[in-house]
């Protein structure tokens, strides 16, 4: 490969690799999935380990992040043991998955935690102290946010099926005629 393309290869990989970390997610998850992205054609896991610098477990678990965040697809070719990743390049598709995830029992159990410290600061016999009302003003409001951002999640979602419920009627009209 020309030396050039190398390094642009390796730019993006690193920048891919800043941006998921930023969002939270291991800086091995954004590498993985730039050098996935820039793929070609599929590409296994050896290649990864070539590409990215890390050892193939990392690169294995790593890959199943992306999967159940739906941004790496596996293939399989006839004949040949190895895995082959894809990527996904929808970006509204991989916010999707990504915002679905939100929703596992982690998250949900994490939102519980905060409304349920507030229950109980509420409930305690505090005698109204300066550190409880600083307490209570502050649970207020990552709950009132959390509320928020779980509001916004459900209407970014419902908007999607509702764009892609609209796309396939359109769609699914047109080719009736």
């Amino acid at each position: 490969m020309d030396p050039e393309l190398v390094s642009v290869r390796e730019q993006f990989i690193q920048g891919i690799s800043r941006i998921a970390n930023f969002w939270g997610l291991p800086k091995a998850v954004g590498a993985i999935y730039g050098a996935i992205y820039l793929s070609p054609a599929p590409i296994t896991l050896d290649d990864l380990v070539e590409q990215v610098g890390i050892s193939k477990g990392a690169i294995s678990t790593n890959v199943r992040s992306l999967e159940r965040l739906g941004m790496v697809h596996k293939h399989f070719k006839v004949g040949d043991r190895k895995d082959y990743y894809d990527a996904e390049t929808d970006f509204w598709k991989i916010i999707k998955g990504i915002l679905r995830e939100r929703e596992k029992n982690e998250f949900d159990v994490a939102l519980r935690t905060v409304k349920g410290s507030l229950e109980l600061l509420q409930k305690a016999d505090l005698k109204s102290s300066e550190l409880a009302n600083f307490y209570k003003e502050r649970i207020k409001g990552m709950k009132k946010f959390f509320d928020s951002l779980d509001d916004l999640v459900a209407t970014f979602i419902a908007l999607d099926e509702l764009r892609t419920g609209t796309i396939t009627k359109l769609f699914s009209k047109s080719s009736d005629k």
